[in-house]
């Protein structure tokens, strides 16, 4: 991914400027691959936390062609799909995370009542 650091032993890694604090999130985002569908995932991930994050936030882009295992950790069965690591619970999220409201209320940035989720 163009922002992501490329690291050859694990998850390729986009920090804010800011260190980890209680309201910080850390977001991995599984891709197989440069698709279309995998950078449109991460555009729109990056969007999101850039406008509503405000440098809270670590993105972690795993790329299962190169390191399939790491899919066993967060149980992965369909890409891309993002993984709220902190703060907890462990949420996901399957898809390009074009649906901004989607992503916001499964990410606890938007409560459930304010949006109108499409299904």
């Amino acid at each position: 991914m163009e922002d992501a650091a490329q690291n050859n032993n694990g998850p390729e890694l986009v920090e804010s400027d800011t260190t980890p604090d209680p309201e910080f999130y850390i977001l991995r985002l599984y891709v197989a691959g440069q698709t279309k569908k995998s950078l449109t995932a991460f555009a729109n991930l990056k969007e999101i936390c850039e406008e509503h994050l405000g440098g809270r936030y670590r993105i972690e882009v795993v790329d299962l062609l190169e390191n399939p295992q790491l899919a066993r950790g967060d149980q992965i069965l369909a890409v891309p799909t993002l993984v709220r690591r902190l703060p907890p619970p462990i949420k996901k999220i399957i898809g390009d995370l074009s649906n901004t409201e989607r992503v916001l209320v499964g990410l606890d940035l938007l409560p459930v009542g304010e949006a109108n989720v499409q299904k």
